[in-house]
């Protein structure tokens, strides 16, 4: 809405108004205001959490300092999304199709996951929400993103975009810096700037090859008229199953005081890079990846996304003095694999959010093997002593397949190798970006 509100005082030439035509300082601006906001309303939330009694109930699953958790506030997830919501609102151009699915994303994905608190701590059932519902939710979600891909104009890409020859020169040289032009701002709708080549495309990022890119029409049986459908129905699926499993992959790595968030917020920080490189014209013409207009505004929420889990931390660091719950990992899942698939970046997430798709491989590996040896020789076995994985480092004493750690690490430790883990495959992502 401030972002907004300078556009029309334009007319009256304030000085410093057009700081807010920069992508770099409204994602500064953004990410310190979720901070600021995360400290300041989570002690509330928190107080009124412990007034009520909100506090998470514990299964004794003889894991260390377990037990230590009892009544520890939970839903804190709402501190997460308040934060967000307030700065990308403020901050974000609200007519952008990018900031109304991101935002739209936000409210869905938390209206799903406090349900789901909202039963277990409310109606006190453990279960909460019928896996079958949240499943579909989530698949709902995963339609209506994947849907406007295809049907909306405003979502484009543009391939091998011309430039003028001093632009190019300069470019390769790996100077643009040295441009007579505002790079930073400088889009396709730019007055003297002729681009060419829009298109709807179902074209994604993808490693290790030339010039970074993967068609999924590539996977069509088919050609003409039959073979366009098919290619954006496999498209549609692939968006729907990544939103799917980012969020259940968030929510599944939420067993340890700070480690879905500060992992989550490792994530955020390369995906607001990778979204202010492919909105810009010349970045990403310098780094050959695929230019998406509009795209920057990602940056500016995932910045708020950043700050909001960053202020989090401070009371969701070991010893936790509140928990996200469902309500904060389903957003934080959901935000992650809508802004990877709307930055056509979906294919790196294995790589980028590795810690999460160890976490979700682990859990399907242990059912998989248990049900396979039980079958076989009327008991199941296990691969890992307990998952999620990170349980598995701090059990003792239960036969598994692997063993190693034998004795049980501290949590605090196990978060913190954890976030290690999380920033190298981080630095890998971005260092892909000039490898093929």
């Amino acid at each position: 809405m401030i972002y907004h509100l300078f556009q029309y005082l334009e007319r009256y030439d304030i000085p410093g108004q057009h700081l807010f035509n920069y992508l770099s300082f409204r994602a500064m601006f953004t990410s310190v205001l979720a901070m600021l906001i995360s400290f300041f309303i989570g002690r509330k939330i928190i107080s009124w959490l412990q007034r009520k009694q909100i506090g998470e109930t514990i299964r004794d699953l003889g894991l260390e300092g377990q037990m230590q958790k009892k009544g520890t506030p939970t839903m804190g997830g709402v501190i997460i999304i308040i934060s967000i919501l307030i700065p990308a609102l403020l901050f974000c151009d609200l007519t952008n199709v990018y900031s109304q699915l991101l935002i739209f994303t936000t409210i869905w994905c938390g209206a799903l996951g406090f349900t789901d608190d909202y039963i277990k701590v409310f109606k006190h059932n453990k279960e909460g929400l019928h896996p079958k519902a949240k499943l579909l939710a989530q698949l709902i979600l995963g339609l209506v993103i994947g849907m406007t891909v295809w049907l909306s104009d405003d979502i484009v890409v543009r391939e091998k975009v011309p430039v003028k020859a001093g632009v190019a020169n300069v470019v390769a040289q790996g100077n643009p810096s040295a441009l007579n032009v505002d790079t930073e701002t400088l889009v396709a709708e730019d007055s003297g700037w002729k681009m060419e080549n829009v298109i709807k495309s179902t074209k994604t990022t993808i490693p290790f090859v030339k010039n970074h890119e993967f068609d999924y029409k590539w996977l069509s049986p088919f050609k003409g008229r039959w073979g366009w459908y098919c290619k954006w129905g496999i498209y549609v699926l692939m968006i729907v199953l990544v939103i799917t499993a980012c969020s259940n992959g968030t929510n599944l790595t939420d067993g340890m005081d700070g480690l879905a968030a500060g992992t989550s917020a490792i994530v955020g920080v390369v995906l607001g890079i990778l979204a202010w490189l492919g909105g810009n014209l010349v970045n990403s013409n310098y780094l050959n990846i695929m230019y998406i207009p509009g795209s920057g505004e990602i940056a500016i929420f995932m910045s708020a996304f950043v700050g909001a889990l960053m202020g989090f931390l401070w009371y969701n660091s070991y010893p936790a003095q509140v928990f996200m719950g469902d309500t904060g990992s389903l957003t934080i899942g959901g935000i992650i694999g809508v802004s990877a698939v709307l930055m056509r970046k979906e294919l790196l997430l294995p790589i980028l959010c590795g810690v999460f798709f160890v976490e979700s491989l682990s859990v399907i590996m242990q059912r998989t093997y248990f049900k396979y040896t039980k079958k076989k020789y009327g008991e199941g076995r296990r691969i890992f002593k307990m998952t999620p994985l990170h349980h598995h480092y701090q059990k003792e004493g239960i036969p598994a397949l692997i063993q190693k750690p034998v004795r049980a690490l501290p949590e605090a430790k196990i978060v913190a190798r954890f976030w290690l883990i999380g920033i190298i495959l981080a630095v890998a992502t971005l260092a892909l970006l000039k490898i093929r």
